[in-house]
């Protein structure tokens, strides 16, 4: 691993050093969705990981009909599901010449910046079965340093939220973000549940 390793250590802990220029990196825009919680978040996606993204690279799909990009990101640490040391994800909108085509509500994956992300498979225009972040900013936690360590903040932080059958219409931690360690306590725990729940479902 290239520049994960700078905040990363032998412990997979960040380090500060690294991430003191990381900046929150905002929605595109604003859209109404339905709040999910960090169980539905790591029900509804197959593979939760933590790392950096190396580049980004956009271009119309092959019908020349809308604007997709490509996010290359180095994985430092697995949190559910399974994944190599470095995946790709195939996310809508982007900028190809002089046309640029933003997804309102949709995630930012900025290179060299780290974040947690929560990805699957979704059907995207003109490219169907692409590993993307399907819960669009839900989906993205951003990485920055506190006074009290590394937080992740979800990029839906202050977007409308339609609230949950609970009544909860802010992301989990909310515009102050969670502890990073505590967010991987929390996902590793609620996947370990979840599989336990499946395999007592299979017996």
């Amino acid at each position: 691993m290239r520049a994960v390793n700078r905040w990363w250590d032998a412990g997979r802990r960040c380090v500060a050093a690294a991430l003191v220029a990381a900046a929150v990196a905002a929605p595109a825009g604003a859209a109404t969705m339905l709040r999910a919680g960090l169980d539905e978040l790591v029900a509804g996606n197959r593979t939760v990981v933590v790392g950096e993204v190396i580049e980004a690279h956009s271009y119309w799909n092959a019908d020349g009909t809308f604007i997709l990009t490509d996010v290359r990101f180095e994985v430092a640490d697995v949190l559910h599901g399974t994944a190599g040391e470095e995946l790709t994800l195939t996310l809508m909108g982007g900028t190809v010449a002089d046309l640029t085509v933003l997804i309102v509500g949709g995630p930012e994956l900025v290179p060299g910046r780290p974040y947690v992300l929560f990805a699957d498979r979704a059907d995207l225009p003109g490219a169907p079965a692409a590993f993307s972040v399907r819960d669009l900013a839900q989906g993205v936690f951003d990485l920055e340093i506190g006074r009290d360590g590394v937080r992740a903040v979800s990029q839906a932080a202050g977007q409308p939220l339609v609230p949950d059958l609970f009544g909860e219409g802010r992301p989990p931690g909310d515009a102050r973000g969670l502890a990073l360690a505590e967010l991987i306590q929390d996902v590793r725990e609620i996947s370990a549940r979840q599989e336990a729940r499946r395999q007592e479902m299979n017996r």
